[in-house]
């Protein structure tokens, strides 16, 4: 059971290079909306660079090769250098 709420590292596989024949991966960071056993609902952070937003994702269980809890982020202020 995966709590809804949880910080959570995903990988999933995501095929097979071309050039080097070996497996790649995809890996999504964020906050559980729903497990069902069958498909996650994940709320995916935004990244620290601001390079996209947070987004909604749908992950099925089939394709997660690795699910682990992470913690919550750091945010640095200009008073803590």
């Amino acid at each position: 059971m995966i709590p809804s709420g949880a910080r959570v590292v995903v990988r999933c596989e995501d095929g097979v290079d071309e050039h080097t024949g070996r497996m790649t991966y995809r890996d999504f960071v964020g906050h559980v909306i729903n497990w069902n056993g069958e498909r996650l609902l994940l709320r995916r952070d935004a990244p620290a660079n601001g390079s996209r937003p947070e987004q909604i994702v749908h992950i099925e269980a089939r394709d997660i090769a690795v699910l682990k809890p992470v913690p919550e982020r750091t945010f640095r202020t200009q008073d803590n250098n």
